[in-house]
């Protein structure tokens, strides 16, 4: 059985081929202008879900940076306040040896114990710090200031965890409360506590009191200085965790480039082979649809 082929045919043929050379030139540039060889589904079904994917897990894997950056700002600030506690727990304890010596004159014992009262006022304005806003010492309500210069030593700070994830699943308590360093109201070695007893003792020129006091403050050093210990140790493991999120990120954006990003030599190749395929259907297509009703009457 013949098949009859007419010029009507082979003209829409060649418009089908010349449309899709157009349309294989249009992917290229627009590969080329983006940069990327994943435009719209359609272009790589099975690309496009690992590309949703890694974009998932990048965005993920921010938020956790982002996490670490402010649990690491906290801990910092707080490792900041505990050294200023520290100093004047030290300038306490220094006093404190000076005046129990029993050298001292009343008149040298009352200057003293001018400066206690200045250390305790500074003690209670690192007790009531606040970071970005929010009380740094107070567990979970940051929202309000857990000391005063009136009644410190009989104040109860939250005992709440503020807690970061800082990985899938893994979420670390940063904060450390006013009970943990200053102590409870029921502690022997209350720091609040403390400043009122060595003053006590300056005012009545009790040298022997003071002394006795020296093992208090000593109680409450050890302990602050364990907190100190342990905000390291957090620090440490925030850091080891941002590094590791780094790596991550890096690692997905590699692989999230491998899957949408064009290689610029290929698309440039294949857009040029193809403007040349374009061209050559040009001119063959010139020649087929030349032939008209009056070169046949010729």
């Amino acid at each position: 059985m013949s098949f009859r082929v007419t010029q009507n045919m082979m003209n829409s043929q060649l418009l089908r081929n010349l449309n899709n050379n157009l349309l294989r030139s249009e992917v290229y540039q627009n590969q080329l202008s983006t940069g990327r060889q994943i435009n719209k589904p359609s272009d790589d079904p099975v690309g496009i879900s690992f590309a949703m994917r890694y974009r998932s897990e990048l965005s993920a894997n921010d938020q956790y940076q982002s996490n670490v950056d402010a649990a690491l700002s906290w801990i910092t600030f707080t490792d900041t306040l505990m050294d200023q506690a520290g100093s004047v727990v030290h300038k306490l304890r220094e006093m404190a040896v000076s005046a129990a010596n029993g050298t001292n004159p009343q008149q040298a014992l009352d200057i003293m114990n001018q400066e206690v009262k200045q250390l305790y006022e500074q003690m209670v304005d690192v007790s009531n710090s606040e970071f970005n806003g929010k009380r740094v010492f107070n567990g979970q309500k940051t929202d309000l200031q857990p000391y005063t210069l009136e009644d410190a030593k009989n104040q109860v700070t939250d005992d709440g965890a503020i807690q970061f994830e800082i990985g899938v699943g893994v979420k670390l308590p940063i904060n450390v409360t006013g009970n943990q360093v200053f102590g409870l109201p029921t502690d022997e070695d209350n720091m609040f506590a403390i400043f009122g007893e060595i003053s006590e003792a300056l005012t009545n020129g009790d040298h022997k009191e003071v002394s006795a006091l020296i093992g208090k403050i000593d109680s409450r050093m050890t302990k602050m200085l364990d907190i100190r210990a342990d905000i390291g140790a957090k620090t440490n493991r925030i850091q080891l965790a941002e590094n590791r999120l780094k790596d991550i990120g890096l690692n997905v954006q590699e692989l999230q480039s491998k899957t949408e990003d064009a290689d610029m030599a290929i698309v440039i190749t294949n857009l040029k082979m193809n403007e040349n395929v374009y061209q050559a259907s040009l001119s063959a297509g010139s020649k087929l649809i030349q032939p008209s009703l009056v070169d046949f009457l010729r």
